[in-house]
């Protein structure tokens, strides 16, 4: 059997020069007009085209699928939780423009490729080739590359997580509904090579608490197991009315192994001073979630810091993602040079059908045949296998 394990060497890296990264930051893109994939050749009652339309050549195009497609152009998908003219996204935009001759030179070189895209960390999503973007029958673009599976493997190394959510008495209505949605987008943002447990947490006395601060540091540092790479714990509270200081001192510090990220949940902002103190001497990051709105944005924040250490030091390992309806995703981190920032994953499907080639027919025999399989023990590809998921983004294929 041939294994295909998540990552690999020889990537292939999108990277910012020091002096261009200097030069985006002090002037940026206020005013800049793209293709919008959902916005694409659609007119308004007077019969011109809309903001961000325009006319985009769409052609049937056997290769993609029979899809209507342009070749010749790359555009933009954003979703609708998402403002389409955010000046931070106008500017990661313009400055991804260049990837769309890149696209274009990589399929004239290689015919067999199919889709190639960038997933931003600001939220939009550059794909080539072109489309028209078809919402929900509600009129909503649901879809944000964040929360897909391809970008968060590429974007972070292994997990190992413990959620600890405080379920105390001043813990109900509103804001346990907003730390349950936590929870669950937390969740949504591991994967096959993570780890995770939940802690409800009932705050009765301090005492109690810093037994189950000092467990839980234990559980993560000393039992040997799990991803063993990047280990965090996410406290969501309304409040902590302690730092805990000699908790993480006995057990933490002075490595701070183990990040912990605290996210103050509700109005109340009585003990921020302690929520953030925590996060910020342990690696981690503060936040803090008002309303149900709050909560998508502001957990993607942890993946930006747990993807810095692998930024700095060019830990830019391919990574190659489960099967999809007839592809296999391969993404690689983009990196901004000068701050550690990760601006994106950029990737391309790739049919496996061209991976199946790479097996020497006449080594297998009469009645061999090859197959893909993961380090986990997912197969990726067999002759038997029927896929039963979409395309990596969505698109029914």
């Amino acid at each position: 059997s041939m294994q295909l394990t998540h990552c690999v060497d020889n990537s292939i890296v999108l990277e910012q020069q020091q002096s261009s990264t200097k030069t985006n930051s002090s002037c940026r893109v206020s005013q800049f007009d793209y293709y919008n994939s959902m916005l694409i050749n659609t007119m308004d009652e007077d019969g011109n085209f809309v903001e961000l339309g325009g006319e985009f050549p769409l052609e049937e195009n056997e290769h993609f699928n029979k899809l209507l497609v342009n070749t010749q152009q790359s555009n933009i998908q954003i979703p609708t939780n998402v403002y389409n003219k955010d000046p931070n996204i106008l500017n990661a935009i313009y400055n991804s423009e260049a990837l769309n001759d890149v696209f274009i030179n990589n399929f004239q070189k290689d015919p067999t490729l199919t889709w190639q895209y960038f997933g931003s960390s600001t939220g939009f999503f550059r794909i080539y080739p072109g489309i028209k973007w078809t919402p929900d029958s509600n009129g909503v673009a649901a879809f944000d590359c964040r929360n897909r599976n391809w970008y968060i493997q590429a974007a972070t190394s292994p997990k190992d997580i413990i959620i600890m959510v405080d379920i105390s008495g001043s813990m109900k209505g509103l804001k346990m509904t907003i730390a349950k949605h936590t929870i669950n987008t937390i969740l949504d943002t591991l994967g096959e090579n993570d780890f995770v447990n939940v802690i409800a947490h009932y705050v009765t006395c301090f005492t109690q608490t810093m037994t189950k601060y000092k467990w839980t540091l234990k559980l993560l540092l000393s039992n040997g197991q799990g991803s063993m790479c990047n280990q965090a714990i996410m406290l969501i509270t309304d409040g902590a009315m302690e730092d805990f200081e000699s908790v993480f001192e006995e057990f933490n510090w002075p490595d701070r192994r183990v990040r912990v990220f605290t996210y103050l949940i509700g109005r109340e902002m009585t003990f921020a001073q302690n929520t953030k103190w925590i996060a910020c001497n342990n690696k981690g990051y503060y936040t803090h979630i008002s309303t149900l709105a709050d909560v998508q944005e502001n957990v993607m924040e942890y993946l930006h810091v747990l993807s810095r250490p692998m930024v700095i030091n060019h830990d830019h390992d391919i990574i190659w993602t489960e099967a999809y309806m007839d592809t296999v995703f391969c993404p690689c981190c983009c990196r901004q040079l000068s701050h550690g920032i990760l601006l994106g994953v950029v990737g391309s499907d790739i049919p496996l059908m061209e991976v199946m080639k790479l097996a020497p027919r006449y080594m297998l025999g009469a009645h061999g045949y090859a197959f893909l399989i993961t380090n986990n023990g997912y197969i990726l590809a067999h002759p038997d296998l029927r896929p039963l998921v979409s395309s990596a983004f969505g698109l029914q294929v």
